[in-house]
């Protein structure tokens, strides 16, 4: 567990941070897509001030960015 208020992670991060990561799962307003572990793609988990958007939890090989209620539960759903 890591409090974002103390140290935060910027896209540069973002590659470390999402190793051996199957699916990142990113929320944003009512809205929750899947991306491809791709640089380009991996800086939509970053929020307007630039570091990680939050919550941000990794369940298993699955990463969530930002909460929409449906792909949480669908992720705890299959555990």
């Amino acid at each position: 567990m890591v409090d974002a208020r103390k140290v935060s992670f910027a896209l540069a991060d973002l590659t470390a941070l999402f190793k051996g990561a199957r699916r990142v799962v990113v929320a944003k307003g009512k809205t929750a897509s899947e991306l491809a572990l791709k640089p380009e793609a991996l800086a939509a988990t970053l929020g307007p001030g630039g570091n990680l958007r939050a919550p941000a939890l990794r369940v298993g090989d699955t990463w969530l960015v930002g909460f929409n209620e449906s792909a949480w539960a669908s992720v705890f759903d299959g555990q």
